[in-house]
């Protein structure tokens, strides 16, 4: 590797880093904004009678997309720690998608979502999703593109870009991974099973008397 390019891979990944930084940081602002809003909201079909029946499918829907979430991530984490960026890494997770990180992160992000008994929610968080990740994930496979060159356009064209295509699930049996990485991504997994817990916190505080000023579908 030339020195141009090495300095270009380094400034790559210092500024994906804080790329990362940033948008870990915006996730968990929205994450508490979520709760704190919760102190004034409550779902209208939990104080309907006759629907809250939707309510606990809901909440029941949404901690298993969230399990699913969360895991997705740790999953992938456990491929890139200690390659992304300098290697390309083409197994596991990445070996169904391109980007399964930010898919199961919609998973989590939508299950957090019906967690709090409404639709919503989940909606809003698609929506923000659909409108900020997208140039988020093309500028990154611009600079894969600058970085690894024809395999990763060889790669682009076996492997679907979001959506997995769970028939291509290709493993190796012995894979070495940075732990510290890994311990980092844990915790970011996490939030997606604290703010449902948030929400069942704050959802026994309004049944023990706690006013709510709106409910939302």
């Amino acid at each position: 590797m030339n020195s141009h390019l090495e300095t270009s891979v380094t400034h790559g990944c210092s500024r994906q880093f804080l790329i990362e930084r940033i948008r870990t940081l915006i996730s968990r602002i929205l994450g508490l904004l979520m709760i704190v809003s919760c102190f004034f909201l409550s779902s209208w079909w939990d104080h309907t009678p006759g629907y809250k029946v939707f309510a606990s499918a809901y909440y029941c829907m949404g901690c298993f997309m969230v399990g699913i979430g969360a895991m997705g991530r740790v999953w992938c984490s456990v491929y890139i720690a200690g390659y992304k960026t300098h290697t390309l890494v083409k197994e596991g997770p990445y070996s169904v998608c391109r980007n399964p990180l930010y898919f199961f992160s919609l998973v989590g992000g939508i299950g957090v979502g019906l967690t709090s008994e409404t639709i919503l929610l989940p909606v809003a968080i698609v929506l923000l999703f659909a409108l900020y990740y997208p140039s988020v994930i093309h500028a990154e496979e611009r600079r894969l593109t600058a970085i690894h060159g024809e395999p990763f356009r060889e790669y682009c064209r076996q492997v679907p870009t979001f959506f997995p295509r769970w028939s291509q699930l290709s493993e190796n049996e012995h894979y070495v991974v940075d732990a510290k990485i890994i311990r980092i991504h844990v915790m970011n997994a996490i939030w997606f099973v604290w703010i449902p817990a948030g929400f069942e916190a704050i959802e026994a505080l309004h049944e023990y008397g706690l006013p709510y000023l709106f409910t939302i579908f």
